[in-house]
C-alpha cells in the first residue's frame, strides 16, 4: 500500500481511500482530500514535516502523520 507520504517532491498522485477514524478522517475530507483527486507534492520541509500540496487549485499543508492515512496510486 502507497500512501501520500511516500510521494516524492514534484510527483502527482490520485487517492484511492482514506483509512483512519471519525474526527481525523472528516478533517482531511474537509480539507478537500476525497477519494479520486489529485494531489501534487510541491515542498517538503527540510526535517520531513509538513508536506506542501496543492489539492483542488490551492494549496495545502498537512503532517506525515496525516499524510500516512491517505493511500495513492
Amino acid at each position: 500500500m502507497k500512501t501520500l507520504k511516500d510521494v516524492k517532491v514534484g510527483d502527482t498522485c490520485t487517492v484511492l481511500k482514506l483509512h483512519g477514524e471519525g474526527p481525523t478522517k472528516r478533517r482531511i475530507m474537509d480539507m478537500g482530500i476525497t477519494k479520486g483527486v489529485d494531489i501534487l507534492v510541491r515542498k517538503v520541509a527540510p526535517l520531513g514535516d509538513p508536506m506542501e500540496l496543492n489539492v483542488r487549485g490551492y494549496e495545502l499543508s498537512i503532517r506525515k502523520a496525516d499524510a500516512e492515512e491517505i493511500e495513492v496510486k
